[in-house]
């Protein structure tokens, strides 16, 4: 139980370090009036939006911190039991 523990510790702090990187790496959503001319011509005229790095981080941030949930609720029923 204890190897399995400290593996669990490590996936979940690899999470918790991957939602920092993540969240920082993503380009703020108000970036002035030029962000928000720029950002009303890619929603009228980009056609990959789905495709863009913002659009990946997203994705990546999402499973990112439905697993650091996950490594959560694991880590607290392996603790309490």
């Amino acid at each position: 139980m204890g190897a399995g523990r400290i593996i669990l510790n490590l996936i979940h702090i690899i999470f918790a370090v991957s939602i920092i990187v993540i969240v920082l790496l993503q380009s703020g959503k108000s970036a002035g009036l030029s962000g928000s001319i720029t950002g009303g011509a890619e929603t009228f005229f980009g056609k990959n939006k789905g495709r863009t790095v913002d659009a990946l981080l997203g994705k990546y941030t999402t499973f990112a911190a439905v697993a650091f949930l996950i490594t959560s609720i694991v880590l607290y029923l392996v603790i309490k039991g």
